[in-house]
């Protein structure tokens, strides 16, 4: 009986044993969500949870995508973190609804794995800057205008010249748009030729704008798989090699732990001051803070908040797309109206500053896309604050023209006094609580007390006239 008890026990423990190896050796996978326009704060987000990944072992990290497209720079951080990563990323393009348009393509195609949810869509990929409604409004050369085109001839074959040859498709837009263009669709192609996707359709998706819907995009090799939920994902996924950090890795996702990662205060600061409105607004507080307190020296809460805010201000900036030439018109309009302020030209200055802080604003951000655009009513604003500063000076200077000079010479003419003795020619006067040497009109008699009007000051000699109050 013992030694059957003995038996039982033990294999109990190995029960117990080989369950708790189980959880140990349970694969972890971290899912990552980003969504809306990929700037600054969401590219920091990202690399900073797959640099933390690999530190943590993590089998897989799970990008759960939903994006129309965002900043270049911001993408092409993703994609260097993604190619350099240990640890395999699936982008997966969720929930149903969702896109990976533009930036997000290019993300997809980087990714070991690429995945869409069902009524979900991938491409228009073409640069903005190119092809966006807020381009140039002037004709490009080397673009046909409408009036240069002409329809083919009926026996003409689309895409075929007048000997039958295919004909080449009309280099688009300036040298620089050229670049731009050829940049991204080598980009793009390398991405799909490292993980064996449809390079044909990537070149398709820059330069047409090309869009797949998720049944599409899988049928023409553009993704990997299509999965209902982040489960099914999972499950379709495991066992699959995939070549991370130059090193080739068998996904284990049959018993995943799933942990979603928050994002911290980091992003959360990143995201709002990245924010084209917020970082322009920031670096207005700074600026007109630090004109306030030169304004009134001494360290006060105008040096401390403009200090803080142009410091945050000019963070954020140097993380967006912005165009020097339309921050120095800002700066330049900015100092033109403190100008004004300080040394009154009774509205050159002001005129000329508010001109060029107007037209700075408006071209500040240099980008099309609609997320990194600073709004107008936020312009038209800080505009109204410059003419209201102008308006302030304009009366200050206005107003200090018409008032009588409080001390000085000046001060002293028009102003009143008293004989202190009966005088005829020369006389004494007593004015601004002292006593003076005065000279009067030729022949005109002043009584003792009567009153006299200053007319002029020479030397300490005063020149004084009768005053009509002289009966009082």
């Amino acid at each position: 009986m013992s030694r059957l008890l003995a038996q039982l026990i033990r294999v109990a423990l190995v029960a117990l044993a080989a369950s708790g190896a189980a959880r140990a050796w349970a694969s972890q996978v971290w899912v990552v969500e980003l969504e809306g326009a990929i700037g600054p704060a969401s590219s920091d987000y990202f690399i900073r949870s797959l640099d933390h990944a690999g530190e943590q072992n993590i089998d897989l990290v799970v990008l759960r995508l939903d994006t129309p497209g965002g900043l270049d720079k911001s993408m092409r951080d993703m994609i260097k973190a993604i190619l350099a990563s240990p640890v395999p990323v699936a982008t997966y393009v969720a929930p149903n609804g969702s896109r990976a348009a533009s930036a997000g393509t290019y993300i997809m195609y980087a990714s070991h794995i690429a995945a869409m949810a069902p009524a979900t869509n991938i491409g228009s990929s073409t640069p903005v800057s190119i092809g966006g409604e807020g381009g140039s409004p002037f004709p490009i050369p080397g673009m046909p205008s409408a009036e240069d085109e002409e329809e083919p001839a009926d026996d003409a074959v689309e895409g075929e010249d007048e000997e039958g040859e295919e004909a080449e498709p009309p280099a688009a837009g300036t040298a620089m748009e050229r670049k731009v263009l050829n940049d991204s669709v080598a980009y793009i192609k390398g991405l799909a030729e490292l993980r064996g996707r449809n390079a044909e359709w990537a070149e398709a998706t820059v330069l047409e704008a090309a869009n797949l819907t998720a049944s599409e995009a899988l049928e023409a090799n553009v993704i990997d798989l299509i999965a209902e939920d982040l489960n099914t994902l999972l499950a379709a996924v495991d066992g699959r090699t995939v070549n991370a950090g130059g090193a080739d890795i068998v996904i284990d996702t049959s018993e995943p732990s799933i942990e979603l990662i928050e994002p911290d205060w980091r992003y959360e600061l990143l995201g709002i001051i990245t924010d084209p409105n917020v970082a322009y607004i920031l670096l207005m507080i700074g600026i007109y803070g630090l004109i306030l307190e030169f304004y009134n020296p001494g360290v006060g809460i105008g040096a401390v908040v403009g200090v803080i805010c142009l410091l945050l201000g000019a963070f954020a900036l140097q993380m967006l797309p912005i165009n020097y030439a339309g921050l120095a018109l800002v700066i330049v309009g900015i100092g033109l109206l403190a100008a004004e302020a300080f040394s009154p030209s009774f509205g050159v200055l002001g005129v000329g500053g508010v001109v060029a802080f107007v037209i700075g604003s408006i071209i500040l951000m240099d980008t099309d896309l609609p997320a990194y655009q600073i709004s107008a009513p936020v312009i038209a604003a800080a505009a109204a604050l410059s003419v209201g500063v102008l308006v302030f000076s304009l009366g200050a200077a206005l107003r200090s023209r018409k008032m009588r000079n409080a001390s000085g010479k000046e001060s002293m003419v028009g102003g009143r006094g008293r004989a202190v003795a009966a005088f005829t020619g020369e006389g004494r006067v007593r004015a601004f609580g002292e006593v003076w040497q005065v000279r009067g009109p030729r022949g005109v008699a002043f009584e003792e007390g009567s009153y006299v009007t200053i007319t002029g000051v020479d030397g300490l000699e005063l020149t004084v006239e009768p005053n009509s109050e002289a009966s009082r």
